[in-house]
């Protein structure tokens, strides 16, 4: 077998065989690995003979999809289907109809009507989605023309209030919407609300989802929809109420009992809903039944899902749709029908408690954009969903169940990561016209005014690892990614809600302007904004394109950094060399030592945010010059969290988001990549009622010091483009 053959085999499919590392320095995947993942994705390649069959699958002709987009205003080729001139008939949304022909180059003229047009042409017929120029953008939402706005992040699990059942829901979202709108606040970023696995309480990871398409039910608050005296009446007659008490009070949230407990109720409260003594209004029944019918294949089938899932582990443990009976692997399948008509009341259950968490939410939303919020819920869409999920069962053809999404050996980890998420099928996508990547779109900008991508690169590529690999042995595969773009800006505009890009990592070339161009919000996190020689980015210098914020889920937290806590878990968990301790606190205490320089600087009445960009004060060209020099101010730990607020509050972004757990001093972070159950990840609940949390003396004192530093920035940026537009017209003015 010619490994420049299999090379060429893995081009055509889509794979990167050579690519740039975090470290600038090039790459090669082994002939090995390229088997392994061309096999996973439907091409055979263990012969000469096979590998030759599969390039001509790769590289033939392809069929008519059933959907292309295409860029508002902008000519579309389509010589790869029809000739030259041939006619066509564009019915519009709006039922309009536009007649024409293609022009000498086989081009369809430029439409500026956005939306899902159908395109009639050669008797056949196809979708044509016509996309804005860009995504709806914060200038759009928060109605300036240059916003320096600010909001907070928060994992949802983590909220408390009275009655919660020893888990956040939606209810406790709500409280601190409304405390943070009251401050000023445009925006809460939730952790991601996915549907898990109801049947299987030992899964409970946020980026682990069953699908991308549903909500976790666990979080809904049913008193929003059902009222007090409902939900009482079921903890009363489920004799539940000591069980949740008890919940409420632990420190971690202990997902099987609260996840056992939260069911219970939520069965009771079904039943009680559909029982004509105890009916629910007939408003609300007709809300459910409006709620199930819109939800329409997508819906009965997550729910026949969440049923058989159910059974499935009654007769041996949870375990994936893969492992099921062959033919109740098909949900189209007759099989799959049958257990539905058997199963009724299980399903319909599964479809009251979607209908519970989505009403909810939306609350939620509605609550938010009520006190004031420019932006309100900004959801959380996870990279992947479980390949033995419910969204990989449903969409079996547009999904790559057997490869699992992870990344390359980076800078945020040496060895590579494992995400065990499943991906897009890019061939898959294009033959079914899209339809799983725009009902995900949907699903996640339905009950939100903004959706924040994780690993946005895998727009663009993603890093897929074969079942039983080591990170490191995968491949990138590409993506159609101006088809993606094209429909994200167009749900975007639909929805009218902005889009955050998590873009850290290894971003591949280019990525980053093909956001801006499509004005998707970058990320920027202070703890990556160091330059190579040490010394942290002045906040001016930070670009203006992307969300600034302190720390992530996966990071420590401020005050965690300065500790030194997240290194005395690494070492605890074995992932640092305890030979190398020393090494490691001595970096440690020289960036403490960079970050104080910078917050120095920037506490300064002329710097940074009140300096013109490109012109450095005094004081910082001495600490970049002398990084070790003496540090002009002692910081205490409480010091430099503020610090740090204030300081990204400076940055030229239009959107700060601040974690709570930096507004709270929190030393403990969420979550430790690659820990698995050695560290408490996904637990960790925070102190106090969320109705509460921002009226202690710190919580005021840095949430007024975002406020004041984004006044701050801008002013400045409008002093700064009015003396740009100012010395425009007069052209004796120069400046270095």
């Amino acid at each position: 077998m010619s490994d420049l053959l299999l090379a060429d085999l893995a081009r055509a499919a889509g794979l990167a065989v050579d690519w740039i590392d975090a470290n600038g320095r090039s790459q090669r995947v082994t002939p090995q690995v390229l088997h392994n993942v061309l096999q996973a994705l439907g091409y055979p390649c263990a012969s000469a003979a096979q590998i030759a069959e599969s390039l001509q699958q790769a590289t033939g002709q392809q069929p008519l999809p059933p959907l292309l987009t295409a860029d508002q205003a902008q000519p579309l080729p389509l010589n790869a289907y029809f000739q030259a001139h041939t006619p066509y008939r564009i019915i519009l949304e709006d039922g309009s109809q536009l007649d024409g022909q293609l022009d000498s180059a086989a081009q369809l003229p430029g439409i500026n009507a956005i939306g899902y047009q159908q395109l009639q042409i050669a008797e056949q017929s196809l979708t044509l989605a016509v996309a804005p120029a860009h995504c709806f953008s914060m200038q759009d939402l928060v109605g300036h023309a240059q916003p320096r706005t600010w909001g907070l992040t928060a994992q949802v699990y983590a909220l408390r209030r009275a009655g919660d059942g020893g888990m956040g829901d939606t209810l406790a979202l709500e409280q601190l919407v409304r405390a943070a709108a009251e401050r000023g606040a445009d925006a809460v970023a939730i952790s991601p609300l996915h549907a898990m696995f109801s049947a299987d309480p030992q899964r409970f990871s946020p980026y682990s989802p069953s699908s991308r398409l549903f909500l976790n039910v666990l979080h809904s608050a049913p008193t929003t929809v059902l009222g007090a005296a409902a939900v009482q009446a079921a903890i009363d007659r489920t004799g539940l109420a000591p069980e949740l008490q008890r919940l409420e009070q632990l420190h971690l949230l202990d997902w099987p009992a609260a996840i056992e407990a939260k069911q219970r109720l939520l069965h009771a409260l079904c039943e009680d809903f559909f029982n004509p003594s105890t009916a629910a209004s007939a408003a609300l029944q007709q809300d459910f039944q409006t709620f199930r019918q819109a939800g329409g294949e997508a819906l009965e089938n997550h729910c026949r899902f969440e049923a058989l899932y159910a059974e499935q582990a009654l007769e041996g443990g949870p375990h994936g749709w893969q492992s099921w009976p062959e033919a109740l692997r098909d949900p189209n399948g007759a099989a799959v029908a049958r257990f539905a008509a058997e199963h009724q009341p299980d399903i319909r259950f599964h479809c009251f408690a979607q209908w519970l968490i989505a009403r909810c939410l939306q609350h939620t939303q509605h609550a938010a954009r009520a006190a004031g919020m420019g932006i309100g819920l900004i959801a959380d869409l996870a990279v992947g969903a479980d390949g033995g999920g419910s969204q990989a069962w449903s969409r079996q053809d547009e999904l790559l169940a057997t490869l699992s999404v992870g990344a390359p050996p980076d800078i945020l980890n040496r060895t590579g990561q494992g995400w065990g998420v499943s991906a897009f099928s890019p061939q898959g996508l294009r033959r079914n016209g899209f339809r799983a990547f725009i009902e995900m779109l949907r699903a996640n900008f339905a009950y939100a005014g903004g959706v924040r991508i994780d690993h946005v690169m895998g727009l663009s590529r993603l890093w897929l690892i074969p079942a039983g690999a080591q990170p490191h042995e995968g491949a990138y595969l590409h993506y159609p990614v101006v088809d993606l773009l094209r429909l994200l800006a167009l749900e975007s505009w639909r929805h009218r809600a902005l889009v955050l890009g998590e873009d850290l990592g290894t971003v591949p070339e280019g990525f980053n302007h093909l956001l801006e161009a499509r004005r998707i919000l970058g990320t920027r996190v202070l703890l990556f904004e160091q330059s190579l020689d040490g010394p942290f980015k002045p906040a001016y210098t930070w670009c203006d394109t992307a969300m600034a914020t302190t720390t992530t889920h996966d990071l420590p937290t401020m005050a965690g950094w300065w500790s030194g806590r997240d290194l005395d878990w690494q070492l605890q968990l074995g992932m640092l060399i305890e030979a190398n301790q020393q090494q490691y606190l001595q970096e440690r205490a020289s960036n403490r030592e960079y970050l104080t320089q910078a917050l120095a600087a920037d506490a300064q009445p002329d710097a940074p945010s009140m300096v013109q960009p490109g012109v450095q004060t005094d004081a910082q060209t001495t600490a970049k010059a002398e990084p070790h020099s003496a540090i002009p101010i002692a910081l205490t730990p409480a010091a430099m969290v503020d610090g740090c607020i204030a300081f990204i509050g400076h940055t030229p972004a239009p959107l700060v988001l601040v974690p709570m757990e930096d507004v709270l001093g929190l030393e403990e972070q969420a979550n430790v990549p690659g820990s698995s159950a050695n560290h408490p990840n996904w637990r960790r609940r925070w102190p106090g009622e969320s109705a509460k949390l921002l009226d202690g003396e710190t919580a005021e004192r840095r949430v007024n010091l975002v406020k004041q530093a984004r006044a701050q920035a801008s002013q400045h940026i409008k002093h700064l483009n009015e003396t740009v537009s100012r010395d425009a017209h007069d052209p004796t003015q120069s400046h270095p």
